[in-house]
């Protein structure tokens, strides 16, 4: 076993790149956007330097075999250049054009679908660590309310290290729901409520306000029993009153993990509407704060797509359409169209008809362009497993026709598209989503 142990990890110094690397010093403490990742720059040798780390974990199996090599072979490696190159084949000169042009086009595919997985893959993995943390600081909130805080701080700040710059976003429909619902629907509402106070390009002060308040907004429902934490429809008026306790527990928890004041606001007011119909305190829009008016709205939207009761979920278009509906009442008009122009018309997870009559399944919107999403389209002459997604901003003339309950889809299309039972969300540089059509 020592010997195993002494294998598998090794010297910061000796790191290079090809290696596959494992850092366990947690998702918000280093700049990567995952704590397992092959190195492929000198740049990422010398963050992983700057970490404190003597020595990290890597995995020979997964790492580039140029990389796996003893120290003293380096120079006979040396002319491999910078990864294994593809064995190169001769070409068949028996193949006609047509034959050589179908070849390449089977390659390209391959190539795309790859892509396509391996950004999918890393959404769910990034979504999964985050999570992964959201839980535990929660955990954390009452035996130890300040680790809690800094938890909260750390993955905040991480997630807005990873939203920063000026290129454009995709917001990603994920295929599973990792985590709890609790911290799922925490993060969800974080993740998307961070990405609107980008788009409003808030200074990062109140952005890290925004996302500590946005990922403790329900932290108050810990204090309350399980079949409190929800409101239904069928709550008498004392279980509402119970259940509405939440804010003002929550409050309390805020003052012990010592947030600041605009994160403690958000917590007190993300219940409260425009019109002062909300609660506890029936404010109305212009005694909100900026942020937690983002917030109130985005936690409704995933309460929607996402309620305790599965079989009362909208689709995601559908809660669109019925915070729309709703927006001249109980959310303020300039975030509520703020949040359509970033999410689009169609969400990522509502399943379409396009103009051509097939039926499709949005997966991802750029936020800077969000009229065009990319769809996954059920065709029968494609298994689902190799199935590329289509961006209708390059598909010419194709565009969605109407949204359709999953129930209503065909059979076929029902089973190809397979709708998400729980929505959750991640977002990538909108260069990783650049898949051929």
């Amino acid at each position: 076993m020592k010997a195993a142990k002494t294998q598998d990890s090794i010297d910061v110094e000796a790191l290079r790149i090809g290696m596959f690397v494992h850092l366990d010093v947690g998702w918000m403490s280093h700049p990567f956007p995952l704590s397992s990742f092959k190195i492929t720059s000198a740049e990422q040798v010398a963050i992983i330097g700057s970490l404190g780390l003597k020595r990290v974990r890597w995995s020979p199996q997964q790492s580039d075999a140029f990389a796996v090599v003893e120290p003293t072979n380096w120079g006979a490696m040396s002319q491999l250049g910078d990864g294994p190159s593809e064995p190169v084949t001769a070409a068949n000169t028996d193949e006609t054009p047509e034959q050589a042009a179908e070849a390449l086009a089977r390659a390209a595919h391959r190539q795309n679908l790859a892509d396509q997985r391996a950004a999918l893959q890393l959404c769910e993995r990034q979504f999964s660590e985050a999570a992964r943390d959201c839980k535990q600081l929660t955990e954390l909130a009452v035996p130890k309310p300040l680790d809690a805080r800094a938890q909260a701080e750390a993955l905040s700040r991480a997630l807005l290290d990873k939203m920063l710059g000026d290129q454009e976003l995709c917001i990603q429909l994920l295929t599973e729901a990792a985590g709890d619902k609790a911290s799922m629907h925490a993060l969800n509402v974080t993740i998307i409520s961070m990405l609107m106070g980008r788009s409003f390009g808030l200074p990062e002060a109140d952005m890290l306000d925004l996302g500590m308040g946005a990922m403790l907004h329900d932290i108050g429902k810990l204090d309350l029993p399980e079949r409190v934490r929800h409101r239904e429809d069928h709550f008498t008026s004392g279980e509402n009153r119970f259940y509405e306790e939440h804010v003002s527990r929550g409050v309390a928890m805020a003052r012990k993990m010592g947030l600041s004041p605009g994160a403690m606001l958000v917590l007190a007011q993300h219940h409260e509407h425009a019109d002062g119909s909300g609660f506890p305190l029936k404010l109305v829009t212009d005694r909100m704060t900026a942020a937690a008016r983002v917030v109130a709205l985005v936690n409704r939207y995933d309460n929607l797509c996402n309620p305790n009761i599965a079989g009362k979920a909208l689709t995601p278009h559908e809660s669109l359409s019925l915070l729309f509906a709703q927006g001249k009442t109980k959310f303020d008009t300039a975030i509520l169209g703020a949040f359509i122009k970033m999410m689009g018309v169609y969400p990522p997870g509502s399943t379409v008809q396009l103009t051509d009559d097939r039926y499709a399944m949005v997966v991802a919107v750029n936020s800077s362009r969000p009229l065009k999403p990319r769809v996954l389209v059920h065709d029968a002459k494609v298994a689902r497993e190799d199935a590329l997604v289509l961006d209708l901003e390059t598909a010419s003339g194709l565009g969605i026709r109407r949204s359709v309950r999953p129930q209503h889809l065909p059979p076929a299309s029902l089973d190809y598209l397979s709708p998400r039972q729980r929505v959750a969300y991640f977002f990538e540089p909108a260069r990783s989503m650049a898949l051929a059509a």
